[in-house]
């Protein structure tokens, strides 16, 4: 009789097993959401020049997005601390790991992944002109195994910004650093609407954050517009310093700079470029090729505003800019 019930016991646990009686635990449900169904457990390495609020938000948004996709990632995550022997060090590092892919946040860092790994995708963020870069030849079909999120500045609506605030304004100054491409495009740019808003750029560039301050105090202008320029932004404060003491009104292209001090300045959304990067992330892992997915830019910008600092720097912002502010700190 024993051996009859165990007989039967094993027969109903196999019935059990064979119509679903036991708990799923790989087979979602109908109901449960395509994500969960889809999650996928992936290490990514994610790279970045330089610690600074516009560059922390892209990483921020990039891993919000992957989890929100229901994917479990394991991340090795490096700072360059604007050292580029670091940077090269990293890529090499990356290079050599198992990673499934990698986010290189800004545009020498997507330039040091790009030379040192050929086969694992890349996206990138935080990157101004990919093509001055050296990082494709079209912005529409990438050609190697990278592609991302553009944050292209838009540099004449800046100027029309500083014009907008201060009518009688004939010089702004920039300072860059010499060793930024994305800088230097943003600088051309900026060259080119000056003349039809009757402004002249006068420049000065450094080559590390130490140098930010001597360089602002050089620029004997109306308004000072720091640009999307991961050196400059870093030591952002110097440059805000300079403003104060000189009665400049600081202008800026991310909304961090102004939130630190800037007087206003139009700027992307930098958790967004990470959303955004997330999601062709997941394009690229799925198999889909670079070429396949264009480079994406934002299309709308957001105004940040401070008029106490902007007081501070001698200027009054007008209700009517002050009122159109995504944000006011």
């Amino acid at each position: 009789m024993k051996l009859k019930a165990a007989a039967l016991g094993i027969l109903a646990a196999t019935l059990l097993s064979a119509c679903g009686g036991t708990t799923p635990t790989s087979t979602p449900s109908a109901d449960a959401p395509a994500s969960e169904g889809a999650k996928k457990a992936v290490k990514i390495g994610i790279a970045q020049i330089v610690t600074h609020p516009a560059l922390d938000a892209v990483a921020a948004g990039f891993k919000d997005a992957l989890k929100e996709a229901g994917y479990e990632v394991t991340y090795s995550e490096e700072n360059a601390q604007g050292d580029q022997a670091t940077l090269s060090s990293i890529a090499s590092t990356f290079a050599s790991s198992d990673n499934d892919g990698y986010l290189a946040i800004a545009t020498p860092t997507a330039q040091a992944l790009a030379n040192a790994i050929t086969d694992k995708p890349i996206v990138f963020a935080a990157v101004t002109d990919p093509v001055a870069a050296g990082l494709m030849k079209d912005w529409d079909k990438p050609d190697a195994n990278l592609t991302g999120v553009s944050d292209l500045n838009p540099m004449k609506e800046q100027l029309e910004l500083i014009k907008e605030a201060l009518p009688e304004a004939k010089t702004v100054g920039i300072v860059y650093s010499s060793g930024e491409v994305n800088s230097e495009v943003q600088v051309a740019e900026a060259e080119k609407a000056a003349g039809d808003l009757g402004l002249e750029i006068k420049k000065a560039t450094v080559t590390n954050s130490s140098e930010v301050q001597q360089a602002a105090d050089s620029l004997d202008v109306d308004a000072l517009l720091v640009p999307t320029d991961n050196t400059v932004v870093s030591a952002a404060e110097s440059v805000i310093q300079i403003g104060e003491q000189k009665q400049i009104p600081v202008f800026a292209s991310d909304e961090s700079t102004v939130e630190r001090g800037a007087a206003a300045g139009l700027s992307v959304n930098y958790t967004q470029q990470g959303k955004d990067a997330a999601a062709i992330m997941i394009k690229l892992l799925d198999g889909t090729p670079a070429s396949e997915i264009p480079v994406e830019t934002q299309k709308e910008f957001d105004l940040f505003v401070n008029p106490e600092m902007g007081k501070k720097q001698g200027l009054e912002l007008s209700e009517a800019i002050v009122s159109r502010a995504t944000k006011q700190f």
